[in-house]
């Protein structure tokens, strides 16, 4: 007599779509919430604008700051600038964090270059970027590659720390438990202390995008030919206070944008966390 099929696998079912269907929820809730804040915050700052009468060289209405970037988005002026800065700002970032993540391993795992060289790294961080800016573009002249440079130094450091100390958490118990099974310091790496430092890498990667946004600024307002910040300082020039306002709404979107996409990635990557490192 055959037997009846089993229940358990198809309850699973309904458990995973009832899960599915709350995450799509909480993220719809999320959208609307965020959206409903921008919403009210404009809303008040235009009522502000027109019952004090504020004059639109001082700060301009959230009205005039859409109108400005309907006009440098649909004249394409716009475009071609954020591509310039997002390509120094994703190439520098990357970059520095492949830096930062293989230096901070070398600091990690051998001692003595960590006591000869890390003091050199502090030292070079210490330097404000908008001293040794006019330096990487005699050096590396007013293209894009003097901006790249800039955000490398900018975003390294962060992501360099706290690998430093993510490799550096790992736990004892974990680590005799590798070497109590004879395991190679290449095993330990990859299938402890690396795993160990993730969360604390993304967290150096979410500081790194800020500070690449604002170091390919920095480079692109000291000699820069074209970008966000060319086109900030020029409608600086012209009075166009509402064009100025318009740009920082795209650079707080591009942040915003590269900051979800490091979180998303962090939660996929590190899944084994309830909670990322803040």
């Amino acid at each position: 007599m055959p037997t009846r099929p089993s229940s358990a696998l198809p309850a699973s079912d309904p458990t995973k779509r009832r899960k599915r269907r709350r995450g799509i929820v909480g993220a719809g809730r999320k959208v609307v919430e965020a959206c409903a804040s921008f919403a009210a915050l404009f809303l008040l700052w235009e009522a502000i604008i027109h019952f004090f009468e504020v004059p639109p060289y001082l700060v301009p209405a959230p009205t005039a700051i859409a109108a400005a970037l309907w006009e440098g988005f649909s004249s394409g002026l716009y475009v071609s600038a954020v591509r310039v800065t997002l390509t120094e700002v994703l190439v520098g970032l990357m970059a520095g964090a492949l830096i930062g993540i293989s230096i901070g391993t070398l600091l990690v795992t051998v001692p003595i270059v960590d006591r000869l060289f890390y003091p050199y790294v502090v030292a070079l961080q210490t330097l404000p970027k908008i001293a040794i800016a006019p330096l990487f573009i005699i050096w590396f002249g007013f293209g894009i590659e003097s901006k790249i440079v800039i955000v490398i130094l900018a975003c390294t450091f962060p992501i360099l720390v706290n690998t430093i100390a993510g490799l550096r958490s790992t736990e004892a118990d974990r680590i005799a438990l590798i070497k109590s099974l004879c395991g190679s310091s290449r095993q330990l790496f990859w299938y402890v202390q690396f795993p160990s430092a993730l969360p604390y890498i993304f967290a150096g990667l979410n500081t790194a995008v800020v500070l690449a946004i604002i170091g390919a600024i920095v480079g692109e307002f000291v000699g820069g030919r074209q970008g966000i910040g060319v086109q900030i300082i020029q409608a600086n020039f012209g009075m166009n206070i509402a064009g100025v306002f318009s740009l920082i709404v795209v650079l707080a979107v591009i942040g915003i944008i590269l900051s979800s996409i490091v979180r998303l990635a962090e939660t996929r990557i590190c899944f084994w966390k309830g909670k990322s490192v803040k």
